[in-house]
C-alpha cells in the first residue's frame, strides 16, 4: 500500500499567502491541499503549527566543515557525510547543493589541496545506498586565483549531478576582501599566519589572478554549460563586474557586497543571494553590505545559511516579519532558489510537487521545528 500522511489544522505557507487548512501527502508527493481548520479522520492536527516547503540551501560549506573540523584535521568522509546530512535535515533543508571548491595551490604559503573529486565520488556511493535523508546536488565552487582549476573541472561530467558552479575570485584587495585588513584578520585568525606568510599568500593569489584569472573564469562558464548547470557569479562589488557576469549568462548572485552591485543585478535581471548569518547578525562579518539594507530596498531575493545551517529557516522567519508577509519570507529560501537552480518539482506546496515539508511553531520570534519530511518521509 502506498504511504499516506495527512497535516492538519495548520498554517499553510503557500506561494503567496498564509491559511490555515491541511495538505495530503501520497506516497512522495503533495497529493492535495485544502483549506479550514477541519481535522479529517486519521490526520495530524498541527494545532495552528506553519507546514511549509521543506528548505533549499544553494550554497553552504557546511560539509567542509565536516570533512576538517579543525585545521589540518581531514574526518574520515563517509562519516562526515552522513553527520552532514542529518544536521541539515534536522535545520529543515530537504535540498542542498553541497559547495566544494574545485582549483588548487599545491605550492606556496597558502597552499591546499584538491578534494572535490573524491568527496562527491563517496557522497554519490552513499546516495546509491539510500543512506542519505536529503536531497544533495554539487555545486563547484570554480576559484580562478588558483592552479588546477581546470584539471579539476576536467574531473567531473554531466553525470554528477553538478548543479551550480560558482565563479570565486578570492583576489586579495577586492570583491569580498577589498578591505586587506578583514583579509588579514581571517586567515591569522583560521590559519595561524605570521606577517611574512601573509605577504607571501597575498603576492602569491595576485599573481595567480593575473597569470590564470581570465582563462580560469571562462573555462569555469563553459564547464557549467557542459554540466548543464547553472551558473552564479560571486561577491560582485561594482556595475562593472555584474555587467561582466550578465555577459557570461549569469542570472545568479552570491553575496554581492554593495548596493551598487545588488542593483545592477536587478537591472539585468539576475537573483541575489545573501547569507543567513548576515541578516541575523545585524550585518556581514567582512564589513560588506547588509542583508537586511537589500531587504528593505527590495533588492534580496534568496537567503542561503552560508555557515550556519539552522540560520536559514529562522532568517525567512525574520524576512517574514520584517516584510509583514510570511509567504514572502519563506519564499526566499523555498520557491525562489528552486527555481534559481531550475528544480520545477519542489518549493512549493502544490499539488503533485515533491512531498519534502517541515512542520514549525514560533518559540517568541524563533521558529522551532517539530518535524521534517522528505519526499514524504520523516527525516527529523
Amino acid at each position: 500500500m502506498t504511504d499516506e500522511l495527512t497535516l492538519a489544522n495548520a498554517l499553510l505557507v503557500l506561494p503567496d499567502e498564509t491559511v490555515r487548512g491541511c495538505v495530503r501527502i501520497v506516497g512522495q508527493t503533495i497529493a492535495d491541499i485544502d483549506t479550514g481548520a477541519a481535522v479529517p479522520k486519521g490526520a495530524i492536527d498541527c494545532g495552528g503549527d506553519y507546514v511549509s516547503p521543506g528548505l533549499v540551501e544553494l550554497h553552504t560549506d557546511n560539509l567542509e566543515r565536516h570533512i576538517q573540523p579543525r585545521p589540518k584535521v581531514d574526518w574520515p568522509h563517509a562519516a562526515a557525510i552522513l553527520a552532514h546530512d542529518a544536521e541539515l535535515a534536522s535545520t529543515g533543508i530537504t535540498t542542498v547543493f553541497d559547495a566544494m571548491r574545485v582549483g588548487s595551490i599545491p605550492s606556496g604559503a597558502g597552499r591546499y589541496l584538491k578534494y572535490a573529486r573524491g568527496l562527491s565520488r563517496e557522497l554519490w556511493e552513499l546516495r546509491e545506498q539510500d543512506a542519505l535523508k536529503i536531497s544533495h546536488f554539487l555545486h563547484l565552487r570554480a576559484e580562478v586565483c588558483s592552479e588546477t582549476l581546470v584539471e579539476e573541472l576536467q574531473e567531473f561530467g554531466p553525470e554528477d549531478r553538478v548543479g551550480i558552479v560558482s565563479l570565486m575570485d578570492h583576489t586579495p584587495g577586492q570583491r569580498q576582501f577589498r578591505d586587506l585588513s578583514k583579509f588579514e584578520a581571517y586567515l591569522k585568525g583560521k590559519y595561524a599566519m605570521d606577517d611574512d606568510m601573509f605577504a607571501r599568500h597575498v603576492d602569491q593569489l595576485r599573481g595567480l589572478r593575473d597569470r590564470n584569472g581570465d582563462r580560469h573564469e571562462q573555462e569555469a562558464v563553459d564547464a557549467a554549460r557542459r554540466f548543464g548547470a547553472v551558473l552564479a557569479s560571486h561577491d560582485d562589488t561594482t556595475e562593472a563586474q555584474v555587467a561582466i557576469s550578465a555577459r557570461h549568462g549569469i542570472r545568479l548572485a552570491e553575496f554581492p557586497t554593495t548596493v551598487e552591485a545588488a542593483r545592477a543585478c536587478h537591472a539585468h535581471d539576475i537573483q541575489v543571494m545573501m547569507g543567513a548569518p548576515n541578516l541575523i547578525r545585524g550585518g556581514s562579518h567582512s564589513g560588506n553590505v547588509a542583508a537586511r539594507e537589500l531587504a528593505d530596498l527590495g533588492c534580496l531575493d534568496i537567503l542561503s545559511s552560508d555557515y550556519v545551517p539552522s540560520a536559514l529557516l529562522f532568517s525567512a522567519v525574520t524576512l517574514g516579519r520584517i516584510w509583514d508577509d510570511m509567504a514572502r519570507g519563506i519564499a526566499t529560501v523555498t520557491r525562489a532558489p528552486a527555481q534559481a537552480a531550475g528544480l520545477a518539482d519542489r518549493g512549493a506546496l502544490k499539488p503533485g510537487l515533491r512531498a519534502d515539508l517541515i512542520r514549525f511553531r514560533m518559540r517568541g520570534d524563533v521558529p522551532a521545528l517539530t518535524a521534517v519530511w522528505s519526499r514524504g518521509q520523516r527525516v527529523a
